[in-house]
């Protein structure tokens, strides 16, 4: 669609005239329609009015008086309130239309897609078919609205929101503004996009960003981690195909933990004889 109106931008129109559902406006010689439902005043012939511009499911230019806190190359939090998996999810930006942010901009895989309710740093662009969406933020915007965390927070627990998972780890902005990365290890389930996450402070790297742990430390998780190892006997008929000698990378795809928390969790069932190991393979006693 060519229009010289600047589509997810806020301009200056002019009403041109009254129609029975709303007001058509005008601006650069082009017209755009103004929707009772998208104003909460009475205007007249003439009048200028602000505005901000998008296209409806036909591609017709619409026009809002309810101005949007994010618009073309402005960034801020969006809610999610929908998810279409073929589609993408859908994002509030402060007007009656929500917008798009495209499969193509998501995780590959669906279960770290964001939720309704889960939030995206986003902005919105026109795509080559003239169509309005929301696009998640990259890292070079990133690193303009992050603050360079003091040495002094190590430890400390922080909360913030995952705005990229992979396969390697997952970064996030804290409330604080920090930038923070979660290495797969520090993690017993990858977190969605949007997720809200707390944990601690693990390091303070030279840039100013952070390495967040979500496991427990040490000492808070030896009874989770034992709980996990009995509850998986108890579904696996009280035997399971793991021991002290077992592969790591075994270990940590069935329980999500390392083998050393693997080793401390099963030496504390042995010590206390609920558990026993015998031709490579841990039996329980209970």
């Amino acid at each position: 669609m060519q229009t010289e109106l600047p589509l997810g931008s806020i301009v200056t129109m002019k009403v041109l005239r009254k129609i029975d559902t709303g007001y058509v406006l005008t601006a650069f010689g082009e017209e755009a329609l103004l929707h009772n439902k998208e104003t909460e005043e009475q205007l007249e012939i003439d009048q200028e009015v602000d505005v901000f511009l998008y296209t409806d499911k036909q591609g017709k230019i619409i026009s809002s008086a309810r101005l949007p806190f994010i618009t073309v190359g402005i960034y801020d939090w969006a809610e999610v309130v929908g998810v279409i998996p073929r589609l993408g999810v859908f994002v509030s930006i402060g007007i009656v239309k929500d917008i798009l942010v495209s499969k193509d901009d998501l995780p590959l895989y669906r279960d770290t897609w964001p939720k309704s309710g889960d939030r995206l740093f986003i902005t919105l662009k026109v795509d080559k078919k003239g169509r309005l969406l929301a696009v998640p933020a990259e890292e070079d915007i990133i690193a303009n609205e992050v603050f360079a965390a003091p040495e002094n927070i190590i430890h400390d627990k922080v909360r913030g929101t995952i705005y990229h998972t992979e396969k390697e780890g997952a970064a996030l902005l804290t409330t604080e503004g920090y930038r923070g990365f979660i290495h797969h290890t520090e993690r017993k389930e990858e977190p969605r996009v949007g997720q809200v996450v707390e944990g601690r402070v693990i390091a303070v790297k030279e840039d100013g960003s952070i390495n967040i742990s979500l496991r427990p430390l040490k000492q808070d998780s030896l009874d989770e981690d034992a709980d996990l190892i009995l509850k998986h006997l108890k579904d696996n008929h009280g035997t399971i195909p793991f021991h002290d000698k077992s592969e790591p990378e075994e270990i940590r795809a069935t329980f999500q933990i390392s083998k050393a928390a693997f080793k401390r969790a099963l030496g504390r069932l042995l010590k206390e004889g609920k558990v026993k190991q015998e031709n490579g393979q841990t039996i329980l006693l209970e």
